[in-house]
């Protein structure tokens, strides 16, 4: 056999098949990306930071504000607020209200489950029937002031896409506070570029 021949044959082997739909998959990304602006996609499986300690989900329950986060396309209005209450299940109630730019209020009703009783700070919320849970990883809280909430989606094996909340019990947080979460999200490897402030200027009480 030629040396040509073996080369031919060599390069026309087929594909392999994660290669070939990836490459399938590459123009879907590219929208995806677009469509995604602002939200954080990463090269890799989503990390495993460690999460609150002897968490008390009771003590979670009440009303929240949100204090910054990384933009999701599913919230676009101000006043962003979260209430968790104790469902006759076991599981959490959640409700997550936003003040939209016509005045009208906006609210979406899903459920938080503890699926792992020994790490019971990592949660999965649903808000839709059809669709899968997603991480609700309470990564740090004092109960009473803040909460640190990451949550992370793996696209196929290539990217995964971060979702992080900083949450107080009231619409403000001292930059003191707001650093040390940050902090704990950097030692992680959870990159918080994208993080921006969520409006809570001249916002009611409870919406």
């Amino acid at each position: 056999m030629t040396t040509a021949i073996k080369y031919l044959r060599f390069h026309q082997q087929p594909p392999n098949a994660r290669m070939v739909m990836a490459l399938l998959l590459l123009p879907a990304l590219a929208g995806l990306f677009g469509a995604a602006e602002g939200q954080a996609f990463h090269l890799g499986r989503c990390p495993t930071p460690p999460v609150q300690e002897n968490f008390d989900v009771t003590k979670y329950l009440g009303r929240w504000y949100e204090i910054e986060k990384i933009p999701v396309s599913f919230e676009k209005g101000s006043c962003i607020q979260a209430n968790y209450s104790l469902k006759e299940n076991g599981n959490v109630k959640v409700i997550n209200k936003e003040l939209r730019s016509d005045g009208t209020v906006n609210q979406i009703e899903g459920e938080a489950t503890q699926s792992n009783l020994t790490e019971p700070a990592k949660l999965g919320v649903k808000f839709f029937w059809l669709m899968p849970s997603a991480p609700y990883w309470v990564l740090a809280t004092d109960y009473e002031n803040y909460a640190l909430v990451y949550s992370c989606t793996t696209i196929i094996w290539l990217f995964h896409l971060d979702h992080v909340w900083i949450l107080g019990r009231n619409p403000y947080l001292p930059p003191e506070t707001v650093t040390y979460l940050k902090d704990i999200l950097t030692a992680n490897d959870i990159d918080i570029e994208k993080m921006t402030i969520t409006d809570q200027v001249n916002c009611p009480e409870s919406l």
